[in-house]
């Protein structure tokens, strides 16, 4: 597997993860138990710096490779 297809791969999971962690992160709030735990509030923020430094790769993907070709 090249690079590209594993940050690809390694993208969606990492959005799974972020889903998971935002529902967790909802349900935590909705439960009226006062302020949940702060691990809980903030456990989405890894996954979507995550995803913010793999979806740059692969939005500058294209224009780096058109670059390279022309």
């Amino acid at each position: 597997m090249n690079w590209s297809k594993w940050i690809r791969q390694f993208h969606r999971w990492i959005a799974v993860a972020f889903t998971v962690t935002v529902i967790a992160n909802i349900v935590a709030l909705s439960t009226g138990d006062g302020q949940p735990a702060a691990w809980i509030t903030y456990s989405p923020l890894l996954p979507l710096l995550l995803l913010l430094l793999s979806g740059a790769y692969l939005f500058v993907l294209p224009y780096v490779a058109k670059r390279r070709s022309g």
